[in-house]
């Protein structure tokens, strides 16, 4: 059976930089991989300099984002990939993930990195999931 591939772009600003804000898979079953998405704006621009808690809160609505353009939702994540510039300070406010994760009835595979940086200045939290349907 052939795979089928569709790129999911709720908005379009990453395609500049090269990369889709997630890919369809589809075959046999329905797979989407998405790309690490932080607290930025419709536009590309970061939010909420300096605030772990909102930058947590609006990675989270980008990851559904991605998600429902996709026709899925939180409650087809299977892994998330969770990386931080502070460890310490995302346990701090881990809730505002764990509370969405909780609404959705999931509990997907989760990995947690510390990182020295992301890739946007200032960001201190980005979300990468894979989902299947």
């Amino acid at each position: 059976m052939a795979v089928n591939r569709t790129a999911i772009n709720p908005v379009t600003w990453s395609l500049d930089m090269g990369f889709n804000q997630g890919e369809l898979v589809s075959g046999h079953t329905q797979v989407l991989y998405c790309s690490g998405q932080t607290a930025v704006n419709n536009d590309g621009s970061p939010e909420h300099a300096g605030d772990m808690a909102g930058q947590l809160r609006l990675s989270v609505d980008n990851l559904l984002s991605v998600l429902r353009d996709a026709d899925m939702s939180l409650a087809n994540l299977v892994r998330l990939n969770v990386y931080t510039t502070d460890v310490d300070l995302l346990l701090q406010h881990y809730g505002e993930l764990a509370s969405r994760l909780g609404a959705a009835a999931v509990a997907p595979a989760t990995t947690m990195l510390g990182v020295t940086r992301l890739a946007i200045p200032g960001q201190m939290v980005e979300l990468e999931g894979t989902a299947v349907a």
